[in-house]
């Protein structure tokens, strides 16, 4: 899982240099713009707000570099509205990344 805060990182560095107070913002706002569609997801009754929520985190994750919560994302594409396995996986992997 460390790869993934690599890419993370990587892609953070990539697009603003080696600015640690920007490093840290921009790292910050990922996770907690991450982590309001995955409390969407989870509040999702139908369809629509599922594959809403579904296709704004995988926009997020695509700008980052996020490639597994990505995978996940497009498994979660084809499961129901408010599918708690899915959910524990999709929060699981941000918490690692918010801990690289």
């Amino acid at each position: 899982m460390s790869y993934e805060g690599g890419n993370l990182n990587a892609s953070l560095v990539a697009a603003v240099g080696d600015d640690p107070a920007l490093l840290h913002d921009l790292r910050r706002a990922f996770l907690e713009s991450a982590d309001r569609q995955i409390d969407l997801l989870s509040r999702a009754t139908d369809d629509s707000s599922w594959h809403l929520a579904l296709w704004r985190l995988k926009g997020l994750c695509g700008s980052f570099g996020v490639v597994h919560m990505i995978a996940l994302v497009d498994e979660a594409e084809h499961t129901a509205p408010g599918d708690a396995k899915m959910l524990r996986r999709l929060r699981s992997a941000l918490t690692v990344l918010s801990v690289d």
